[in-house]
């Protein structure tokens, strides 16, 4: 069978089961702009009639299903994904979220169709398209570049281990996703989800608000339908509050269970990639294909015996019983968020969780210990990564890459600019004694006198907390307006963290968090898809141009 024959098979058999293509056709013409415009509120909405949820939006069970009864082909559903990335993402609200499209992932596809012919199915990842976020290292003829022109047209020399994991699993690397430049360490000023390569990434529920970041694209990717799901990377935030703000689950795992080798690095003590999806049940079976041990990254040896498949965990009576702390010190910030998860939490309640009200100590105590940590691993690392993965690069250090920066500035900083990289140069090795303390300072309060105080003073499951706030404006000038985040306690001290969509307000999503201690991820999974099942809150994007006021 040749590959006309998968794809009239696909097409044909996914017609009669009645399934509606999400294409260009289904989408009303739509001016385009450039990528960085600072001015995205011009762009027209798409009418909330004319997006009409498909086999696009389906979760990865959905899409098995239908393949394995020969009603879809993988051909035909990376095709649909593509028409639908050129009509949404390229054109259309123009979203700007894939930075670059795989030459391959067609025949990938059919590779895999070809397989299934043969009764080899590998798992449940098995023919479905993928997005890669574009500080993860693939083999093939994409670039890796962290969103920067340093690094354009630099093809890694090999898979990072997640991804040649999931190549493993049978799933179709469909892209690479747009972030914030350099995973948001270039500037304390930045625009989240802005890179000089990719330009800005607009946000699906409101074209003119932020995606958060810096896995931006990889949100507003899985969000938009661009892609079944999508791999996104955290240091601090950079998983979960994308997600939250994106409507999707974000699964940032516990330090160690995600290979980190072959991502472009910010500090190997935070660092870690997760899993972006529209459920908790995709999530899972996405964590299960990227866990494992590395040899190259010892961290992972720390998980050996460990990880387990995610999806056992899923079980609407998993909130039965469990103790959950919640987080009050990370209220209080906004009236109407504060409100939509204090019904969240009425809803644990209801699914059989126990509550108590808890404070979680010492969140101030490593603000600054934090970054000093993250500017002397992100020097150290990033040399690491380029002898390793890009040797050919112009590029092979830090002080290379801000040379390039001030050489090329008005287009690589024409918003803002590189303090961050600057920082980074100025640390020494990793063998200063301020380092080791500064990294010590940050597990004492983190960990220690922190999330395991707080867990086993109270006897507690879990922590629960908004997520964040809600999409801020966008802003050239001024620079990112976040608000809270509930990200760091979990980030600084490598402990897993899921958030899961809790609902809306002013028509922009609200994100649960969920965070336990190291190596709870399934636990953490369980109860976040008991809530998600009880409550049902994610609704597709409309891409409105604005929010007006009073939107539901």
């Amino acid at each position: 069978m040749d590959r006309r024959d998968f794809v009239r098979m696909g097409l044909a058999a996914g017609a009669a089961a009645g399934l509606p293509r999400t294409d260009a056709a289904q989408l009303p013409p739509q001016p385009s702009h450039p990528a960085a415009s600072p001015a995205p509120a011009a762009v027209a909405a798409t009418p909330a009639s004319m997006y009409k949820p498909g086999i696009l939006d389906a979760g990865i069970m959905a899409q098995q299903e239908l393949m394995a009864a020969h009603k879809l082909t993988s051909h035909a559903l990376t095709s649909q994904y593509l028409a639908r990335i050129k009509s949404v993402d390229k054109s259309g609200p123009r979203l700007n979220a894939v930075i670059e499209l795989n030459p391959e992932a067609l025949k990938i596809a059919l590779d895999m169709d070809r397989e299934r012919l043969h009764r080899k199915v590998r798992g449940p990842l098995h023919g479905i398209p993928v997005l890669i976020k574009d500080n993860i290292a693939t083999g093939d003829r994409m670039c890796t570049t962290a969103g920067s022109l340093a690094l354009a047209g630099v093809k890694a020399a090999r898979d990072a281990c997640l991804v040649a994991r999931l190549r493993a699993a049978g799933a179709v690397i469909l892209g690479k996703t747009n972030l914030s430049e350099w995973a948001n360490m270039r500037s304390s000023q930045s625009v989240s989800g802005w890179s000089a390569r990719g330009g800005l990434t607009r946000n699906p529920y409101a074209l003119d608000r932020n995606c958060s970041g810096s896995s931006s694209g990889s949100a507003a990717a899985v969000a938009a339908a661009l892609a079944t799901i999508a791999v996104g990377t955290e240091t601090d935030g950079s998983i979960v509050s994308p997600a939250s703000i994106c409507g999707l689950v974000g699964i940032k795992p516990t330090l160690g269970l995600v290979s980190r080798s072959g991502i472009i690095p910010i500090a190997q003590a935070q660092d870690t990639a997760g899993p972006m999806a529209r459920s908790v049940a995709d999530a899972a079976l996405m964590l299960t294909a990227m866990v494992g041990c590395d040899p190259d990254d010892p961290v992972t040896e720390s998980c050996r015996g460990r990880t387990c498949d995610y999806a056992q965990a899923l079980d609407t009576g998993a909130l039965r019983g469990k103790r959950l702390g919640v987080a009050r010190n990370f209220f209080g910030h906004r009236a109407d968020i504060d409100a939509q998860i204090n019904s969240a939490l009425q809803v644990l309640q209801a699914q059989g969780a126990i509550l108590i009200d808890v404070q979680v100590p010492n969140t101030s105590r490593y603000d600054e210990t934090e970054v000093d940590v993250l500017l002397y691993e992100f020097k150290a690392g990033l040399a690491s990564y380029l002898k390793q993965y890009a040797p050919d690069a112009a590029v092979q250090d830090m002080a290379a890459v801000i040379e390039f920066n001030r050489r090329n500035s008005a287009q690589e900083m024409p918003y803002f600019g590189q303090d961050y990289l600057e920082r980074a140069q100025a640390k020494g090795g990793l063998d200063e004694q301020a380092y080791r303390d500064a990294l010590a300072h940050n597990h004492r309060y983190a960990r220690d006198e922190g999330i395991d105080q707080v867990l086993a003073e109270h006897q507690l499951d879990g922590l629960v907390a908004p997520t964040g706030s809600i999409a801020w404006l966008t802003d050239f000038i001024s620079g990112d307006n976040s608000g809270m985040s509930f990200s760091s306690p979990a980030a600084v001290a490598g402990y897993p963290h899921i958030t899961v969509p809790a609902g809306y307000v002013h028509g922009l999503p609200v994100g649960l968090s969920l965070v336990g201690a190291p190596y709870s991820d399934a636990s953490l999974i369980g109860m976040a898809y008991a809530f998600e099942q009880a409550t049902h809150h994610r609704k597709a994007p409309q891409f409105p141009a604005t929010i007006s006021p009073g939107m539901a």
